[in-house]
């Protein structure tokens, strides 16, 4: 039997690579996206795309009726920690309700396998027994956003024994790379990349020693089609095991943007956590898994990315 690929989110960051990496390796993935967040420029149109909300469970039906897809990447997501933590309701209807919604109908038409991005810099929260951070560390999210990618993944293990879908609950720490959005609330590198060639002000919160695992989108995206066929049932961290302080992440990127001005700091953000780097232990082990993109090279590429679409649109 063929395999059908459904990525969901597949017009997002994280999920147009994804979908690209699919392509790349031969696979022509179904894409849902309600371009809430995703940009239909993000995605290669060679890709079967569908601009729907997985809430919508009769469309999601139909996707599923036509394609029979055999595994799912379920990447799409209210994305917004903030917005969690101001609206949880939401939150909790697209990250908890929507993702129910989503295996139910996938368990009526015999999907396989779940590949589930989860949060591995938002879910473990501040009070950690280790750093590095591995799988058997206890979640105690601080915020809506992580209590609704820790309940889809206690719902996966259930979907899981009742039903037979298997899983694997990818874990990213801080992703960063081309696509990603720098407006609103984006990954750092984003925000810093942006800002730097538009010789804009850079805000760092705080005193900038908060530390995070910064992880290339491209290599969480091969971790991804790794687990098509690896790691059944498993919760899996995708980060490199190493911590860069903001400071230090400023300090790296000023040059390459060729930015001369120094950082404003401002008060800290309520509920950041301060130090959040992953032990990828498991991953290099169970998935055969490592980071390749050393952070240097990543944000030059992404510091590219933005620049190449600074020059275009002058």
């Amino acid at each position: 039997m063929a395999e059908n690929y459904l990525v969901t989110g597949g017009a997002g960051f994280i999920g147009s690579h994804v979908v690209d990496h699919l392509i790349s390796s031969g696979k022509i993935p179904v894409v849902v996206d309600n371009l809430s967040s995703g940009k239909i420029e993000n995605l290669d149109p060679r890709a079967l795309f569908y601009e729907q909300d997985i809430t919508d469970q009769e469309m999601m039906e139909r996707v599923f009726m036509l394609h029979r897809p055999t595994v799912l990447f379920h990447l799409a997501a209210q994305i917004s920690v903030s917005r969690s933590v101001r609206e949880p309701e939401e939150d909790a209807m697209v990250n908890i309700i929507g993702s129910l919604r989503l295996l139910k109908i996938a368990a009526k038409y015999g999907l396989k396998k779940v590949i589930f991005s989860s949060t591995g810099g938002a879910i473990y929260g501040d009070d950690v027994k280790r750093i590095p951070t591995d799988e058997e560390e206890l979640p105690k999210p601080l915020s809506p956003y992580g209590i609704a990618k820790y309940a889809t993944e206690n719902y996966l293990r259930f979907f899981s024994s009742e039903l037979g879908i298997k899983y694997t609950v990818l874990r990213y720490a801080n992703v960063y790379g081309p696509r990603q959005d720098p407006y609103g609330e984006a990954g750092v590198v984003a925000i810093f990349s942006e800002r730097m060639l538009h010789n804009q002000e850079v805000v760092i919160f705080g005193d900038g020693e908060c530390v995070r695992d910064y992880v290339y989108v491209g290599d969480v995206a091969r971790a991804n089609l790794l687990a098509i066929e690896k790691c059944e049932n498993t919760v899996i961290n995708i980060g490199t095991g190493i911590g860069t302080s903001v400071n230090e992440l400023f300090d790296i990127m000023k040059p390459i943007a060729g930015y001369s001005r120094e950082a404003v700091h401002k008060e800290p953000r309520p509920g950041d956590v301060k130090k959040s780097i992953l032990n990828i232990e498991r991953a290099r082990s169970l998935l055969g898994w490592e980071p390749s993109t050393q952070l240097e090279r990543g944000i030059k590429e992404t510091i590219e990315y933005f620049r190449s679409g600074l020059d275009s649109s002058q």
